[in-house]
């Protein structure tokens, strides 16, 4: 009896459960610039991601640069040779960063995004797709990251997947208020200084206060330890550098005077440039 012959239907990807992406705020920051600087007739912004693969396998996104586009319901035409001049001139500045994906604006993937991918596949092996939604829907922003899955019947390929896998979006507290900022659409002010502190002060009071409720659950046997936490806060705790109340208070407020008296001379230096300008022009008037 001959052998039975059968077709698979099969997924040829590289293996994508330990793949993972991280990426920098100023990345973010890049692409809602670009958004709010694009075209009146365009819907969305497309770009190149530069960075570096980790050695745990980490997609590390570092930054990012628009590449003008037209997009039909049908085609999608990128300016390959603007995207060619702005990687050589990035790779000047820094020649380790390389092209890692690419990125668009919106909710999730379009039609058109199977063929931009397949062009940022012949620049690189196995890029990643960034998606911010910069609209910000109900104050959040929306950002993930896909790989493309190739869907194939037997030795014939039928179609590309994308697959979504982990993001890492890591902050300073800086630039967690300015995204915190950027996710409302409206804001009757930018905070200053003191403000942005004083945020960070109380959301830090909160964070310490959780420390304290979960401490005390455990103490009490209220929750079960999970040592990883208890090592994480013995750690934390170690590290903070051991002074005194007098020379802690010291400490903040040399720091806060240093920050004052450069407000300050900034303040002179806008002052006497607004001067100069306006001695400039009665002087050509005259």
């Amino acid at each position: 009896m001959a052998a039975s012959e059968h077709t698979v239907l099969q997924f040829n990807t590289p293996s994508t459960a330990s793949l993972s992406a991280k990426v920098h705020p100023l990345v973010i920051f890049n692409i809602c610039d670009c958004y709010v600087r694009r075209p009146d007739q365009a819907e969305r912004v497309i770009g190149t991601l530069l960075g570096s693969v980790l050695p745990d396998g980490t997609v590390d996104i570092r930054n990012s640069y628009a590449v003008p586009h037209t997009e039909s319901s049908e085609q999608v035409a990128l300016d390959i040779e603007y995207h060619h001049n702005m990687l050589v001139s990035q790779q000047k500045v820094n020649p380790k960063e390389v092209i890692v994906g690419w990125y668009s604006t919106g909710l999730g993937v379009t039609g058109g995004s199977v063929l931009i991918h397949d062009f940022y596949s012949r620049e690189v092996a196995n890029p990643v797709h960034l998606t911010v939604d910069t609209g910000f829907r109900n104050g959040e922003g929306t950002i993930k990251a896909y790989v493309s899955v190739n869907l194939a019947l037997g030795d014939r390929q039928l179609a590309a997947q994308f697959q979504e896998i982990p993001l890492d979006l890591r902050m300073v507290e800086a630039e967690r208020l300015g995204f915190d900022i950027l996710k409302t659409t409206a804001v009757d002010k930018l905070p200053n200084d003191l403000e942005g502190m004083e945020v960070t002060m109380e959301r830090l009071l909160a964070l310490i206060d959780d420390v304290y409720k979960y401490v005390d659950d455990v103490v009490e046997g209220r929750v079960a330890a999970d040592n990883s936490i208890g090592r994480f806060i013995a750690d934390t705790v170690a590290s903070l550098p051991k002074l005194s109340p007098p020379a802690f208070d010291k400490l903040v407020n040399d720091s806060l005077q240093d920050q004052l008296l450069l407000l300050y001379l900034s303040s002179i230096t806008r002052t006497q440039l607004g001067l100069a300008e306006k001695l400039n022009t009665a002087a050509q008037i005259l």
